[in-house]
């Protein structure tokens, strides 16, 4: 399994908004052990409606959405 979400810049965007991952798991309602697994490299990836609301809470622009949660493409 390919992850598509880029870890790195998810983290990098989270700081950047002066966040903790605790803040933004219970803001878009999982639980703070399932966000942790997900920005463990090699973890599971985040849903179309998990990657929306992380969008939404850091306030991100379409383009850095799509770097973060769409970082690899299959051809």
């Amino acid at each position: 399994m390919i992850n598509l979400t880029n870890v790195d810049k998810l983290k990098g965007a989270i700081k950047e908004k002066r966040l903790t991952p605790e803040k933004v798991a219970e803001s878009i309602g999982i639980d703070k052990s399932t966000m942790y697994r997900k920005l463990s490299n090699g973890g599971d990836d985040f849903t179309i409606r998990q990657a929306d609301a992380i969008t939404r809470v850091l306030g991100l622009s379409a383009k850095e959405a799509q770097a973060i949660f769409f970082s690899q493409f299959v051809a």
